[in-house]
């Protein structure tokens, strides 16, 4: 059985005052596999977090279903982690705090909380700032955090919502090698929304690309790149083909999206 199904997925949102109806999402169908990471690339406005939104039951899709080991998915449960773009964290918790957060929900004892948050502090290079508050805390980590709390819950599958859209590059390198790294160790099945090409073949082993809005898989690429991959493997003539390939895919879906922006 495959870990994530998702089956004729679409979304209509209503009219604004009166308005006609925006349709984000087109019947959309996506099979994750147990250990698979999959980045889903396309321009902006394409509904690839509407589509994220929905796995994680955060929205609800107009037609179709989402199964998750089976079981349909019908509200937000601790299976699936999520991380935003947007820095999440609770501004009144410590990173060790913050970390526990769902453990202490699950009414973990406070040893096995302590436990597992300092494996996830080590893993996230976070250690030193267990008792610092986020507002002492950078971007980069405020994100090794917020990684942390999801990973910490062991959800069966991590989504991720470009989270690491705000950071600046040097940064956002590091956080790239950092999750992966955790991937090739734990096997975690990921779903990673971005728009960044680089970022979506360096980290993946399938890129999913979405159309214009509304939003439909129009190609789904097999990244066989090996692991461990290093940043080096970004200059590497394989790495080229894979990124030509998908600025073809994608150019042509951002030039659809402009020329539906311009009427």
């Amino acid at each position: 059985m495959s870990k994530l199904q998702i089956e004729s997925v679409s979304r209509v949102f209503a009219g604004v005052r009166g308005g006609p109806p925006t349709q984000a999402l087109e019947k959309t169908d996506l099979i994750v596999e147990d250990n698979d990471f999959i980045t889903i690339l396309g321009p902006s406005g394409c509904g690839k977090s509407t589509l994220l939104r929905i796995v994680a039951a955060l929205d609800q899709p107009s037609t179709g279903r989402v199964l998750l080991d089976g079981q349909p998915v019908l509200r937000p449960g601790p299976d699936r982690g999520m991380v935003f773009q947007s820095y999440t964290l609770f501004p009144w918790l410590t990173v060790r705090e913050n970390i526990c957060f769902g453990l202490r929900e699950k009414g973990m004892p406070e040893a096995g909380q302590t436990g597992i948050a300092a494996s996830y502090i080590e893993k996230v290079g976070l250690r030193g700032f267990e008792n610092h508050y986020p507002k002492m805390l950078s971007g980069g980590m405020q994100q090794r955090t917020a990684l942390a709390r999801a990973l910490a819950n062991d959800p069966k599958i991590l989504l991720l919502d470009e989270p690491f859209g705000a950071l600046d590059n040097q940064t956002r390198a590091l956080m790239q090698e950092l999750l992966l790294g955790i991937w090739e160790a734990d096997r975690k099945t990921v779903l990673f929304v971005t728009h960044d090409i680089d970022e979506s073949i360096f980290m993946a082993n399938r890129v999913a690309v979405m159309s214009a809005r509304p939003g439909r898989i129009k190609c789904d690429a097999r990244i066989e790149l090996p692991h461990p991959r290093h940043y080096t493997m970004k200059t590497s003539p394989e790495f080229s083909r894979y990124k030509a390939q998908l600025t073809e895919e994608i150019r042509a879906e951002a030039v659809k999206a402009v020329q539906q922006m311009q009427g």
